[in-house]
């Protein structure tokens, strides 16, 4: 294995930027030992990436390498946090499958493969924050599942580079992938199919990040706070882009600071009012096999 850097809030906040923001709202251990996670996934993330090459040998024996090896730092980290293993190797699975050709080909794909990538961050991220009730798992897989359908909603055309395409092919009959790569290639007409897709994805994610807030009452006091915030300024990215009307954008959609500043001003107002406000969880997907490791 590649030399692993961990325990740094470094890669947070250069990379991780909204997270880093809310992460002031964490207590000192929380704040650090989120960074440790985004550390490890980032470094993976990055592998997974690299030189455009096939890495699924690696990310393969990287998992077993982290299973076996009890000296291992990785391995060490989620003991210490009480995560298991299944959690991290089901997000190594989600990079593998970023190996290949991605097919999303509905819904489901596209909630499944969410899972893997960011669903199961979510999870481990509850572990670290000092979630104990088991009846919270379904609401940390479907925060982190919000958070990665904004991710795709807003790097559309970043992923068509890369020769990668989240969005469902079954809300996209008449695109393809040069479509989405060159804006010069499409009509009005595939320019609003492709927007639409967009929006139904910040959609769908809206209705996960309900799911994430019915879950912040099983979240410790001190950490609640903290992961609103940060759920509602990623939020805000999806608020953005649909603001923005139907236009299939090649740059990237970022939240200012003087943006942050007010969502994190909502956020903490209705923070007050969430015992009023009553979030339900709401079945979107099917159980996961491993949601209550």
């Amino acid at each position: 294995m590649k030399h692993l850097k961990i325990n740094s809030t470094h890669d947070l906040r250069k990379e991780g930027k909204s997270f880093y923001w809310a992460s002031f709202f964490l207590p000192r251990k929380s704040k650090l030992e989120a960074g440790t996670l985004y550390s490890i996934c980032r470094y993976f993330d990055n592998i997974a990436d690299e030189n455009n090459e096939d890495k699924t040998v690696f990310l393969r024996e990287s998992i077993e390498q982290i299973k076996k090896d009890k000296k291992n730092d990785v391995n060490i980290f989620l003991k210490k946090n009480n995560i298991n293993v299944t959690i991290f190797s089901d997000l190594i699975e989600g990079l593998i499958i970023d190996q290949k050709t991605v097919i999303i080909k509905n819904r489901n794909d596209l909630i499944k493969y969410s899972y893997h990538v960011a669903g199961t961050v979510g999870l481990m991220m509850s572990k670290i924050i000092g979630v104990k009730s088991d009846k919270a798992a379904p609401c940390a897989i479907d925060l982190g599942i919000a958070m990665q359908l904004t991710n795709i909603a807003r790097d559309v055309y970043e992923d068509a580079q890369m020769q990668r395409v989240y969005l469902p092919s079954e809300w996209l009959p008449n695109i393809n992938l040069l479509n989405l790569k060159d804006k010069n290639s499409i009509n009005l007409d595939q320019e609003k199919q492709i927007s639409d897709a967009i929006h139904r994805i910040i959609d769908l994610s809206n209705n996960f990040y309900k799911n994430g807030f019915a879950g912040l009452r099983f979240i410790p006091l001190k950490t609640r706070l903290g992961i609103y915030i940060a759920a509602n300024v990623y939020r805000g990215i999806g608020i953005k882009i649909k603001k923005n009307g139907k236009k299939y954008l090649k740059k990237r959609i970022y939240l200012n600071s003087f943006e942050k500043t007010l969502i994190t001003i909502k956020s903490i107002i209705l923070f007050i009012f969430i015992p009023i406000i009553n979030y339900k969880y709401l079945i979107l997907r099917e159980n996961l096999p491993n949601e209550n490791l």
